[in-house]
């Protein structure tokens, strides 16, 4: 763990930057499961959180759990724009049942906490960075023709770790040999034409963990018009314990640009075990004490320094002039 955390700040300083994160609305990670390349910006504190029906069934190991599931994420930018804190609750209470052994049936309550992580992400690199697209005021057609831009993606780095309870009782037991079980993650993020955004993750997940997994999470989101939002998901999962692939699709509403929100439903293909979820979620952010960041390209830099060069010499100039005509009134 320490290793890869200190992989990540060598990773960090190296491609240091001075560019914004912030966003004239939130920036929400949710409804879906894909992590964004952008963070939320300096100062800025945002809680994003959702309440789910869960249903999951096996078929061959007889057992099924049905309840409800919370979860709640913390984010918080801090010390540069691109760097953001992330802190990850989820709480379930379902009724589990296994009838697996026709001699021994099992049914019991569960609540309690069902995964708690907590990790950084840094924005590496920004293609939009520096760059400043020229309009055309004479063409429609040539703003809106297609840019090879587009391609290029926002890419972000993500170290943290999952913290594994002894009371978990959503957890196998040889998982809790583990306190802490890191993930690092690969992110990217590219923004097309007509309000389409395609977000790609690709993590390592429990790497010290017997249920270590390697996966992916794909999101392509629409924006209709400024407050409706729709997007697809689909993530895949491959372990020695555990091999799935889930579907999500959902829609998001802006009520003002501090405050979304959201309803999604998810589902599997198989059932070893058959799932299903689904429900609805709020985004909140706070931004009263961002300070807002004025980059300045090498070329306004250099245009800025003549600027103010002629100034000074019209300044002296001016001086000049009005001490002759000081002189010819004396």
């Amino acid at each position: 763990m320490r290793s890869t955390i200190l992989h990540f700040f060598f990773i960090f300083f190296i491609f240091q930057n001075n560019y914004g994160q912030y966003t004239d609305v939130v920036n929400s990670n949710r409804p879906g499961e894909s992590m964004s390349a952008y963070s939320v910006g300096k100062k800025i504190i945002q809680v994003e959180s959702g309440l789910n029906y869960v249903s999951s069934k096996h078929e061959l190991l007889d057992y099924e759990a049905k309840g409800m599931n919370l979860d709640l994420v913390a984010r918080y930018g801090f010390f540069v724009e691109e760097l953001e804190f992330i802190g990850g609750l989820n709480l379930q209470s379902d009724t589990y049942k296994d009838t697996f052994n026709p001699y021994n049936l099992i049914e019991e309550q569960r609540t309690g906490i069902k995964s708690i992580s907590i990790g950084l992400k840094f924005l590496v690199y920004d293609p939009f960075k520096n760059y400043k697209e020229k309009i055309n005021i004479y063409s429609w057609k040539a703003n809106h023709k297609f840019k090879w831009r587009q391609f290029i993606p926002a890419v972000s780095l993500y170290a943290g770790t999952n913290l594994n309870l002894k009371s978990n009782k959503f957890i196998d037991e040889s998982e809790k040999i583990s306190i802490v079980s890191p993930k690092v993650m690969l992110i990217t993020q590219n923004i097309f034409n007509k309000g389409y955004v395609f977000v790609t993750n690709v993590f390592y997940d429990k790497i010290t963990n017997d249920h270590k997994t390697v996966g992916y999470v794909v999101t392509l989101t629409k924006g209709f018009n400024d407050k409706w939002t729709g997007f697809i998901e689909n993530k895949g999962v491959s372990g020695d314990y555990y091999v799935d692939a889930i579907v999500t699709a959902g829609a998001a509403y802006l009520i003002n640009k501090n405050i979304q929100l959201d309803a999604s439903i998810s589902k599997n293909f198989k059932n070893t075990p058959d799932i299903i979820y689904g429900g609805i979620g709020v985004s909140w952010r706070s931004d009263k004490n961002y300070k807002e960041v004025k980059i300045a390209t090498s070329k306004d830099g250099k245009k800025r320094k003549k600027e103010n060069s002629k100034d000074e010499k019209k300044s002296k100039s001016k001086k000049r002039i009005d001490e002759v005509d000081l002189e010819k009134t004396k």
